[in-house]
């Protein structure tokens, strides 16, 4: 007997994607980003040699691209403000030019009746901040809450909700710790104070949101993991309290909560690993914390204890605590290198709830990255059952998290339209809807077909 999964009334159907990886350099006399630096310095570094100068031409095509949007069952889309368009020298004189594209590209979200999410940071440092020190300097803090302002002042009216950042933990991570994010620094400590200016520019920008009285809400979107120990062995639970602190807890408690878990705080004093900050600081992130919480959930996390002692000359990570832990027999996404676990999106959803004070939230990245997809083109139209499943088998856990008392509001899926992902270019495509890089042709996948039917009877069947 087929069992219907059925949505709350007013569900948020949609789907996510960024400036960076959409719009395209357009014609605004945008500033350049550390993506265009880092491309002109090497460009072999990114799949087939593709940057970020054309992507998926949204600049261009934006009214086209919403009008199918709400074809394909949308009322809702978070997209990003580029800072490098909007302040090309990334402070000081607004560029007028800019103000019009975005006012265009919001107006015409509400024209077809898709609420806009808003988001205020995707990634995409303007290399003149860069230049100043990235996130590890307080007078760029500085220019993107002034930033941030300006966008409260000019879209805030439209907006339906505001976000601070998109996985702020993703530039510390490639910036600092990994190797794929521009500058390409390996140092902890250094990455330690991103963190921690990234959360104060957060807070300060929250700050400043509520002198706008809007009528929207303004949170963050955090990339979250729900972590597993290999067993119940107590080193290897230990390992996974070690692997949850520093990649969820070390963004998720301080945004929501306002404040630092002890034991990441302690960790890193014993290693001096701690960054510079004042108590001011401290009091202006307790007092300013999310008011919504977007979850992008793609796959977990498992660790074990180390097998093997710290090398003691290696640079301090967050490795020296635990282990990777790949699961024989997991489900596997072969493209992405990532495990399929649709459960873990109920575990996180019950995370927040008995943890955060159940705050409002949404999933607000969730999605299947495949390579070479036109192998399963069938009478011109890409047959992405495999995309579907993926879909339904976290809905599924998702309505189950709504059942349970979780105050999950929407889901949107990365993404609508393939986009540009950063190193990976167009190596894996995402979207409900393909695009052909020559001629930027757009068609709908039979996934698109299946999400129209899906947000238009707010639930499925199955």
């Amino acid at each position: 007997m087929k069992k219907i999964y059925e949505f709350p009334e007013g569900f948020w159907w949609g789907s996510a994607s960024s400036a960076e990886q959409s719009e395209g350099k357009g014609n605004t006399d945008k500033g350049k980003t550390i993506w265009d630096h880092w491309f002109q310095l090497e460009k072999n570094r990114f799949y087939d040699e593709v940057g970020p100068n054309i992507t998926s031409d949204f600049f261009y095509r934006y009214e086209d691209d919403i009008k199918l949007m709400k074809e394909l069952g949308h009322n809702s889309f978070r997209m990003s403000i580029s800072w490098a368009r909007l302040f090309p020298n990334g402070d000081g004189e607004v560029n007028e030019k800019a103000v019009e594209f975005y006012n265009n590209v919001i107006n015409s979200f509400i024209a077809n009746d898709v609420k806009p999410f808003i988001n205020l940071y995707h990634f995409d440092m303007p290399l003149v901040m860069q230049e100043k020190g990235g996130w590890e300097s307080k007078e760029v803090v500085e220019a993107y809450v002034n930033y941030a302002d300006k966008c409260f002042e000019l879209f805030g009216d439209r907006a339906e909700h505001w976000f601070t950042f998109n996985e702020p933990l993703g530039p510390v991570l490639g910036g600092y710790l990994q190797d794929f994010h521009y500058p390409n620094i390996i140092d902890f400590k250094r990455g330690a104070q991103v963190a921690f200016n990234t959360i104060l520019a957060h807070a300060k920008a929250i700050e400043r949101f509520k002198k706008h009285n809007l009528k929207s809400k303004i949170g963050v979107i955090l990339n979250l993991s729900p972590t597993y120990p290999r067993s119940s062995n107590k080193y290897d639970v230990e390992a996974a309290e070690y692997c949850d602190l520093f990649y969820n807890r070390s963004f998720l408690d301080p945004c929501v909560k306002g404040e630092f878990p002890k034991k990441l705080v302690d960790t890193l004093k014993k290693y001096n690993q701690i960054p510079i900050y004042t108590d001011d600081e401290l009091k202006i992130i307790k007092e300013n914390t999310a008011q919504i919480l977007g979850i992008n959930y793609y796959e977990p996390r498992r660790a074990k204890a180390r097998e093997n002692a710290v090398n003691p000359n290696s640079p301090f990570m967050p490795e020296w605590f635990f282990d990777p832990y790949i699961m024989p027999g997991r489900k596997f996404n072969n493209y992405r290198g990532w495990e399929i676990y649709e459960k873990g999106i109920l575990d996180l959803c019950n995370d927040v709830k008995e943890n955060y004070g159940n705050i409002e939230a949404f999933i607000s990245e969730n999605g299947m990255g495949v390579t070479d997809e036109e192998r399963f083109l069938e009478n011109g139209q890409i047959n992405d059952e495999y995309r579907i499943n993926f879909i339904k088998g976290h809905l599924k856990y998702v309505h189950k998290a709504i059942e349970e008392g979780c105050n999950i509001k929407g889901y949107h899926l990365w993404t609508f339209i393939d986009c540009w992902s950063w190193m990976n270019a167009y190596k894996n495509r995402y979207g409900l809807v393909s695009l052909d890089l020559k001629t930027q042709k757009r068609t709908v996948k039979k996934s698109g077909e299946f999400y129209k039917l899906l947000a238009t009877n707010n639930g499925f069947e199955e």
